[in-house]
């Protein structure tokens, strides 16, 4: 009874914020390590002709669009993503984390074309904005008292009506509409942003072994795709004079 009158219960309250960043540090590391992936495939391609000319069509000296195996390189993450999202509880995990990386340095691929429409200058400037507003938000949604669940509702319906709009103006080709997608694409992937690193937070009690393990790479995923998604609106925002 004496020690138990003597045990600070702050001990305890230690004890389970550190269980629960490390879910959060699982998650955030690796999708750091697929960030870093996707730079350097990007970097490597945009930034070298040779490896990019395979993947466009090419008639005399104008890009008329995507060759056969920049199709492929353009729609593979989507493979890899549905994959990874339906299957990941009968994958091993060491199965899991390659094709995350897979994935990762594929979509680097596909976004080296970005350098085809904008200066590096307004991509470095984008992705140095993208951190920090990502940042801030992660730090948001890992210690805000307020259930984001409900939010997390509404925000999976505007993704989805971004996917919609953004279908309708693939045929439109509407500056206007392209604009109020990219503000929207902003607002709902910051949020979101947020509400991801929560559930991580909150999934931390909930699983062990190598499920707690996949847990943070799909969390990772989750994450990644924020980051990647809200990188890609701002640039529209912010690139479109380029």
């Amino acid at each position: 009874m004496e020690n138990y009158r003597n045990t600070d219960i702050n001990k305890y309250q230690d004890v389970e914020v550190v269980k629960s960043r490390s879910l959060l540090t699982s998650a955030f590391s690796w999708m750091f390590l697929a960030l870093a992936v996707s730079a350097v495939c990007s970097l490597l391609f945009g930034l070298n002709p040779s490896l990019l000319l395979p993947l466009l069509n090419i008639e005399g000296e104008t890009v008329k669009g995507l060759s056969m195996l920049g199709w492929v390189v353009m729609l593979a993450p989507l493979g890899f993503v549905l994959a990874m999202s339906f299957a990941w509880q009968r994958l091993s995990f060491p199965v899991l984390a390659l094709l995350f990386i897979l994935y990762s340095a594929i979509n680097g691929i596909s976004l080296s074309f970005i350098f085809l429409s904008y200066n590096v200058g307004t991509i470095f400037n984008v992705f140095l904005s993208t951190s920090a507003l990502f940042g801030l938000m992660a730090v948001v949604g890992a210690t805000t008292k307020t259930d984001l669940t409900k939010m997390g509702s509404f925000l999976m319906m505007g993704l989805f009506g971004i996917i919609i709009a953004s279908l309708v103006n693939y045929f439109m080709q509407s500056d206007t509409m392209d604009y109020i997608i990219s503000f929207v694409g902003v607002v709902v992937f910051t949020g979101l942003t947020a509400y991801d690193v929560q559930k991580i937070k909150n999934l931390e009690m909930e699983c062990q072994g190598e499920v707690r393990q996949k847990v943070g790479l799909m969390g990772a995923l989750s994450l990644y795709l924020d980051f990647i998604n809200l990188f890609l609106m701002l640039l529209r925002l912010f690139g479109r004079k380029d």
